[in-house]
């Protein structure tokens, strides 16, 4: 954070909400966490966790929820909110959007964008960046450095593609002849709604025919891989180096965590969430956490030991029950 008086307790209240208890007119020069904070800076406790650290830390004024307001009216001012972690994520859009720097250009000098491509006048394209022929981007998109829109490929309003990102390329669609492997040409598109946030280098490929779809306000993080024909619902957020194979169907305001891997052809419903590291490798009806990973082995051995673990509870109930006896 810039190291000057930009934003007065006051301020933020006026514009955020929360009760405010010390002076208004108290300036923030920064946002910090509570352990390294100084008596200049604002920082937030969310997680009951760090409780221990409220009380010796040096920040000028904390976050927090009404449940420890009077842990942090002891040791200094203090913005009570019911949630602190909503709150300080608004923070911080404030604090950007008022120390942010004047925008340059409007689409850089060194971007490529097609005749026949549409770019709504209040959406921003970044330095290196290409939209293709019939390409669309929506009001409010930021595509920084070196984003690629493929031909045909529908971006919503208020979207942002970090550099790299890749949206349309050729999904990975092979026909077997003889060894070898003929290319299916991929005819489809990418259309992705409004809010999504695209990480660095993350790679949402065009459908074969139909197209992928990324509804409203998914959030995927960097270095993340979507197949071909992939529909990812509503609100939906995915940590880095996940994978989604071709055509899976994931529902609404599911979370998938970093390393995960889901299998083609699969449906997810609604509400899941996935633990890091785990490989889904049939459909999940319900809502609810799942985790699971299982070692390679010769496809045989591992259907029959992984169709054995599915019964190991049962059988240690059992062998309790005769251990009784």
């Amino acid at each position: 954070m810039q190291q000057s008086e930009r934003l007065r307790l006051g301020e933020i209240v006026d514009a955020l909400g929360g009760e405010l208890h010390g002076d208004a007119g108290q300036a923030v020069e920064g946002l910090a966490p509570l352990e390294t904070a100084t008596s200049r800076q604002l920082s937030f406790l969310s997680n009951p966790r760090y409780r221990a650290q409220l009380s010796v830390s040096r920040a000028g004024c904390v976050i927090v929820a009404p449940g420890v307001r009077d842990e942090a009216l002891a040791r200094g001012a203090a913005i009570v909110t019911d949630d602190p972690y909503l709150y300080f994520a608004r923070v911080t859009r404030l604090w950007k959007e008022r120390t942010a720097p004047p925008p340059g250009p409007r689409i850089h000098p060194s971007a490529v964008v097609h005749d026949e491509a549409w770019v709504d006048p209040t959406a921003r394209i970044g330095a290196l960046c290409v939209v293709e022929r019939g390409a669309r981007i929506g009001a409010g998109t930021e595509l920084k450095a070196r984003v690629f829109i493929g031909e045909n490929c529908v971006v919503g309003e208020r979207c942002v593609f970090h550099p790299g990102a890749v949206i349309g390329a050729d999904g990975f669609g092979f026909a077997p002849r003889q060894g070898e492997w003929e290319k299916i040409e991929q005819l489809g598109a990418v259309r992705i709604g409004n809010d999504v946030e695209v990480g660095a280098n993350t790679c949402i490929d065009r459908g074969a025919l139909a197209d992928t779809l990324i509804e409203d306000g998914v959030k995927l993080d960097n270095l993340i891989q979507i197949g071909h024909n992939v529909r990812i619902g509503r609100h939906t957020a995915m940590a880095g180096c996940a994978a989604v194979a071709g055509s899976a169907n994931i529902g609404a305001y599911c979370t998938i965590g970093g390393r995960a891997g889901i299998l083609g052809h699969l449906t997810v419903a609604d509400r899941v969430h996935i633990s890091a590291g785990s490989y889904v490798t049939r459909s999940i009806h319900k809502p609810g956490q799942y985790t699971g990973f299982f070692p390679i082995d010769d496809n045989a051995a591992w259907e029959k030991n992984a169709a054995t673990l599915k019964q190991l509870y049962a059988l240690r109930e059992r062998v309790k029950a005769l251990e009784k006896k």
